[in-house]
C-alpha cells in the first residue's frame, strides 16, 4: 500500500527545473533512496516534500491526503542531515528527547522512549555524555535515534552517512537498514553512492538534471541499467556499441569492436538494431583457451588486489580496454604484458539503447 505519493513534482531555478516532473510512490514500511550526482535536484526534492520548500507544480500526497498546505510541524516527518544538527550545549539523552518534549509528554514516558532508542542504536549507556566528544559514528546513531524517537510517519535521510570514513560508512550501512527494518518506518534516503543505495534501499529511484531516469530494486537497476548514463553512475564502463546481427532462441547475437557476443534477449531486438553492450565487472573469468564464441583475447594491462577480488583491466586485441573483477580465492593473475584469455558469461552481458543524452 503507497503511503507518499509524489505526482509530477517541478521546481524552477532560472528558467531550469530541479526536479522535473517526478514522479514516484513510497510504499508504508519501505526504504526508497533517490540516487544521482551532486546538483541534480534530490536535496530540493526532499525539501518539498518536507514543506521546506514549495513546489511550482505537482503533488505530494501522504496516506492519500495532499499536504501542499499542511505546516511542517503537522506532518510528523522525521528529518536527519549529512550533519547530524546536534545541540551541542545539550547530552545525548536531552538531544534525543527534544523532539518527545515538543510533544508534551510526561517525564516518564520521555524517559522510556529515550532509552528504548539508545538501545536500538546500540548507544546505551551514553546519555550523560557530552554530544561533542562523541565519535563522528556515535553522533550519527544519536541523531538517528532523535530521529526516530517520536514515530514519524516518514524518515527522511539526507546524505547522513556522507561525513564518515570508508571503514565506518561500510559498517554503519548495513547496521542502519537493520535498524529502520526493525522498527517498520518508512523511509526516503538520499545519496549519491550508489553502494549505500545498495546495501540500504528496497527501491531506487534514480535521478540526473532533475529527471528520474530509472526506478526498480538495487538488482534491477545494477542488472539492468536503463541507460549509458545509469550504467556509468553505477561504475559500469565496459561499455561497446554493436549491432544486432542474428537470433539464437533465447539469445541475439550482437556485433562489436570485441567480436560477435551471444546475450540474452532483454527485448525484441531487430536485426540491424544499433545498441550498446555493456559487459558487468563480473562478466568474465581467466582460462587457458576456448573456442567458444563469448571467449575474448587481450593482454593484462592492470591487476590490483583488492581483498576478495581481483581488478583486471584487459587490453583487447582491437585496442579496447575493458576492466573485469575476478574472486580472488584460489586465482593467481599472470604477469602485466602477459596476454589472456577470457571466458564472458551472457547472462552479465545487457544491451541498452545507444547515444542517450542526459
Amino acid at each position: 500500500m503507497s503511503l507518499l505519493e509524489v505526482r509530477h513534482l517541478t521546481k524552477y531555478y532560472d528558467n531550469e527545473r530541479f526536479p522535473d516532473d517526478i514522479s514516484f510512490i513510497v510504499d508504508e514500511g519501505e526504504i526508497v533512496c533517490l540516487l544521482g550526482p551532486s546538483g541534480c535536484g534530490k536535496t530540493t526534492l526532499l525539501r518539498i516534500i518536507a514543506g521546506l520548500e514549495t513546489a511550482d507544480a505537482g503533488q505530494v500526497l501522504f496516506a492519500g491526503r495532499d499536504i501542499r498546505d499542511v505546516p511542517v510541524h503537522r506532518r510528523n516527518f522525521g528529518l536527519m542531515f549529512q550533519d547530524y544538527a546536534l545541540f551541542p550545549h545539550k547530552n545525548v539523552f536531552e538531544n534525543v528527547a527534544f523532539g518527545l518534549r515538543m510533544m508534551h509528554l510526561s517525564r516518564a514516558d520521555i524517559e522510556v522512549r529515550v532509552r528504548e532508542m539508545l538501545e536500538l542504536v546500540g548507544m546505551s549507556g551514553f546519555e550523560q555524555r557530552d554530544v561533542n566528544l562523541l565519535s563522528g559514528g556515535e553522533q550519527q546513531r544519536v541523531a538517528l535515534a532523535r530521529s526516530l524517537a517520536p514515530r514519524p510517519r516518514l524518515l527522511m535521510l539526507d546524505e547522513p552517512l556522507g561525513s564518515l570514513d570508508r571503514t565506518l560508512r561500510e559498517r554503519l550501512m548495513n547496521e542502519l537498514r537493520t535498524i529502520l527494518k526493525s522498527v517498520g518506518v518508512t523511509a526516503l534516503y538520499v545519496t549519491h553512492d550508489q553502494e549505500e543505495a545498495f546495501a540500504l534501499a528496497d527501491r531506487i529511484v534514480i535521478m540526473n538534471h532533475g529527471r528520474k531516469v530509472q526506478e526498480g530494486t538495487p538488482q534491477e537497476v545494477y542488472q539492468h541499467p536503463a541507460t549509458e548514463f545509469v550504467a556509468r553512475f553505477l561504475g559500469l564502463t565496459n561499455l561497446l556499441p554493436g549491432k544486432v546481427v542474428g537470433m539464437d532462441g533465447y539469445h541475439v547475437i550482437v556485433e562489436t569492436t570485441i567480436g560477435n557476443l551471444r546475450i540474452s534477449k532483454s527485448a525484441n531486438q531487430q536485426p540491424e538494431t544499433r545498441v550498446t553492450v555493456l559487459l558487468r565487472p563480473e562478466a568474465a573469468s581467466l582460462i587457458e583457451c576456448s573456442p567458444a564464441s563469448e571467449h575474448i583475447t587481450g593482454t593484462l594491462a592492470e591487476c590490483s588486489f583488492r581483498g576478495g577480488y581481483y581488478r583486471l583491466v584487459i587490453r583487447h586485441t582491437s585496442g579496447q580496454h575493458l576492466s573485469f573483477t575476478i574472486p580472488a580465492s584460489g586465482v593467481t593473475p599472470p604477469p602485466l604484458g602477459t596476454p589472456v584469455s577470457l571466458l564472458l558469461r551472457s547472462e552479465a552481458i545487457s544491451l541498452l539503447a545507444p547515444d542517450v543524452q542526459e
